[in-house]
């Protein structure tokens, strides 16, 4: 891959990422996004413009997922739907998770494979299927979407929970979403934690769902984790387990491994050198740089972040000023 080349898939990269973040945000509560038209607009060209820059670069398989979302949120956008339940939107995540799940593999060190990738679109076609079908089902009226709050009888659990239990989840994970949108900071993460307290105690002695929250909560308080990668997440997991505890699937809630991960306890800091030597620190790890001015660069991106790089071009330019 020549250079342009690489910039350009890169930049496919990070706007693909915004992109999904718009599809996560919006399906957080999607009965809350329906009545938005212009959200529900901002979900459809994001779907769009991932199927059109996936295309562009020949990623066949992003191609057709993102086209497929496209279709059924143009359903939402255009058709006769005019509120959704839980079915479509445990569907409509399913197809996104595969499409950041394709995205993710595309970043990667070995790059997305073609048979990896068909092989994902092979296993998402039926969820689509079922999603087109099942919104059909809503616009004709077969399907009667229960207003919140409206008792339906939940499927007995494991342990002494609120009849709408999801419906309850769900409050508080909007208070969530709106601590979460905050500034980050030690204030934040502490309302954070205690809405964490609160949905902890509402499953009453489900173990497995506890364990999703305890899980949770540790992920928050690692001040290494942004609020824009424990968001998502966070939300989506606790969200599916509630509807899970609904049903009275409680066996079935597991941590994912990427909250396992954020939930790992930070390692020990280290004394923080002075700014000015961020970028002489990361050195210190004694590179050996070829010859090649382009291969300087790779390799520099590949080893340093961001800020470092920008100290490591500040101190360059710097010396080159004084040499003169």
């Amino acid at each position: 891959m020549s250079d342009q080349q690489d910039r350009i898939m890169r930049l496919f990269i990070e706007e693909a990422k915004e992109h999904l973040d718009t599809l996560e945000n919006g399906l957080v509560d999607l009965k809350s996004t329906m009545k938005d038209p212009e959200s529900v607009q901002e979900m459809f060209r994001a779907a769009h413009s991932v199927k059109g820059g996936a295309a562009m670069l020949g990623l066949d398989s992003i191609k057709t997922t993102a086209h497929r979302l496209e279709d059924c949120f143009k359903v939402l956008k255009d058709g006769p739907v005019k509120q959704v339940d839980q079915t479509a939107e445990s569907l409509f995540l399913k197809g996104v998770d595969t499409l950041k799940d394709l995205i993710g593999r595309l970043e990667g060190p070995f790059g997305l494979r073609n048979e990896e990738g068909e092989k994902l679109v092979q296993q998402v076609m039926p969820v689509f299927a079922q999603l087109e079908t099942h919104l059909d089902k809503l616009a004709s009226g077969k399907v009667q979407v229960l207003a919140a709050g409206s008792g339906a009888p939940a499927a007995p659990t494991a342990g002494a929970v609120p009849a709408n239990f999801a419906v309850e989840v769900m409050t508080l994970l909007k208070e969530m979403l709106q601590v979460f949108k905050q500034k980050e900071s030690a204030a934040s993460r502490s309302e954070l934690t205690a809405v964490c307290v609160r949905l902890y105690k509402l499953g009453g002695k489900i173990e497995t769902w506890q364990n999703l929250v305890k899980t949770a909560r540790a992920a928050i308080i690692n001040p290494k984790n942004s609020y824009k990668v424990l968001a998502p997440l966070i939300i989506k997991e606790l969200k599916e387990a509630g509807d899970l505890v609904q049903v009275g699937k409680v066996k079935a809630i597991v941590p994912s491994k990427n909250l396992l991960l954020l939930a790992a306890s930070p390692k020990p800091a280290e004394p923080s050198p002075p700014a000015v030597s961020a970028a002489p620190a990361a050195a210190s790890k004694q590179v050996a740089l070829p010859a090649e001015p382009k291969a300087v660069v790779k390799l520099l991106l590949k080893t340093f972040n961001k800020k470092q790089l920008s100290e490591i071009a500040k101190l360059l330019v710097n010396a080159i000023k004084s040499s003169n």
